[in-house]
Parts: structure tokens; sequence; C-alpha cells
């Protein structure tokens, strides 16, 4: 079993940066796969990034690239997700999500993810 709390939201004006934290309970954080999703209002839960157990592969979508960028940390297990350049459309609930796979794919479908936080809630204003 893994708990995963994020914390980090907030209310940013456009342009601006977060940082995301999604800390893993548990000793074997490493042979996870993580992932985060979000959900804006009105809308459905949506891949934004995921990385992989073994050997850091990231995957992200087109509207985050090269404005977001997930890491982790296994001596703390704890997953990141730096948020720079932001926009109103960005606003959503951040969820993260872990799935246990040691090996190198990313998982991007949250129907393979076993595990969820609570989620934090990002709020960009225009």
């Amino acid at each position: 079993q893994v708990q995963l709390v994020e914390s980090g939201g907030g209310l940013v004006q456009a342009g601006g940066s977060l940082r995301l934290s999604c800390a893993a309970s548990g000793r074997t954080f490493s042979m996870y796969g993580m992932g985060w999703f979000r959900q804006a209002p009105g809308k459905e839960r949506e891949f934004v990034t995921a990385i992989s157990a073994i050997g850091g592969s990231t995957r992200y979508i087109d509207s985050v690239k090269g404005r977001f960028a997930i890491s982790r940390d296994n001596a703390k297990n704890t997953l990141y997700l730096q948020m720079n350049s932001l926009k109103p459309e960005d606003t959503a609930v951040y969820y993260c999500a872990a799935r246990f796979a040691p090996n190198i794919v990313v998982v991007t479908s949250q129907r393979e993810y076993d595990y969820w936080g609570q989620g934090t809630q990002v709020t960009v204003s225009s």
C-alpha cells in the first residue's frame, strides 16, 4: 500500500511558477512509476506528465512541454512537478499517482495507476 500526499498548490499570476510535491509512504518508492494528472472545472481528469521507476524516462502532454518538469527524489520518497510560465488554462486540481512498475516504462493512462493522492489546487489568474 502506498499513500500519496500532494502539496505546493496555490494561487499564482500568469507567467509565474509553482513547484508541487508528492510525498509517498513506504520503502519501495523507487519501484513505482509516477505520474501527475489534473482536472479542471467541468472537465475530465487528464494526464500531464509521468516518470518511470527505472532510468527516469519522462512523458509530457504537448501543452506543458518546455514549461513543466517532472522529477523524483527516491531518497526522500518524493515526486515533484516544477511548473513555470503558468497560464490560466493550467488551473486545475493536480493529482499524483503511483503504479508498481520497477522498469523503464512510462505509464500515461490513468487507468493503470493504483494509488492516488487527494489533489492540490492550482489557480492561475490572468
